[in-house]
């Protein structure tokens, strides 16, 4: 089953999704949140269930020196929100999918850094990163949670 990564913007959730081996990760879209990451919940819940996804991977936005501010703790947050928001929906025999997911949190420091790099080197001009710079930050998140599951024989840590 395929994970789900997840970028949370003020203005926008990026998200990126693995081919079901669990090999590489694609973009897949962004949720317009104006200024609300928690407003993408629920459509990240119905992605969840419409593609059986088995893991979410929501980037944990660490300070430089490692430690967590303000949007570490939102991240969190939404992570958690997300979770009891799955169970309830399975607890109230609204939810089809296989059960709920895992959430996990991997650090994304400098991810929108080396996005940026990543859209300069395919020849995209400054001005169109910003339509793209979440779900590509969301495919760098995801695709280091994919390769350090690889590389611990399947299993992940954080």
């Amino acid at each position: 089953m395929p994970w789900l990564g997840v970028d949370l913007g003020d203005a926008r959730v990026g998200l990126a999704m693995s081919d079901p081996e669990l090999s590489f990760a694609h973009p897949i879209g962004n949720i317009a949140v104006h200024g609300d990451s928690f407003q993408a919940l629920d459509e990240v819940l119905d992605i969840v269930e419409r593609e059986r996804v088995d893991v979410v991977v929501v980037g944990l936005p660490l300070l430089l020196d490692g430690s967590e501010g303000r949007h570490a703790h939102k991240a969190r947050r939404w992570s958690r929100n997300l979770t009891v928001r799955a169970d309830a929906l399975i607890r109230s025999g609204e939810w089809f999918g296989a059960g709920s997911p895992s959430v996990l949190l991997k650090d994304e420091r400098l991810t929108t850094v080396a996005a940026h790099r990543e859209l300069r080197g395919a020849g995209i001009r400054e001005k169109g990163h910003r339509p793209m710079i979440d779900q590509q930050s969301a495919v760098l998140i995801l695709q280091s949670a994919l390769d350090d599951a690889r590389r611990k024989g399947g299993q992940y840590d954080g």
